[in-house]
């Protein structure tokens, strides 16, 4: 989960001046990026095989 800590620490690192646009997209981004985690943890992840048998039918 995503804590309002976790994004003031990600939001002290970033440059002074940002567009509200940009600090929507980063807040997306690192929670995408917090749930992929999760996910990996939790083992809800694909291998390599899948992941290439599920793009093959996507791509065609």
């Amino acid at each position: 989960m995503l804590t309002k800590t976790h994004l003031i620490s990600t939001f002290d690192k970033l440059p002074e001046n940002l567009t509200i646009d940009q600090v929507i997209e980063h807040i997306i981004f690192v929670g995408k990026v917090q749930k992929g985690l999760e996910d990996s943890e939790n083992g809800r992840v694909f291998t390599t095989d899948e992941a290439r048998e599920k793009l093959n039918k996507w791509l065609k």
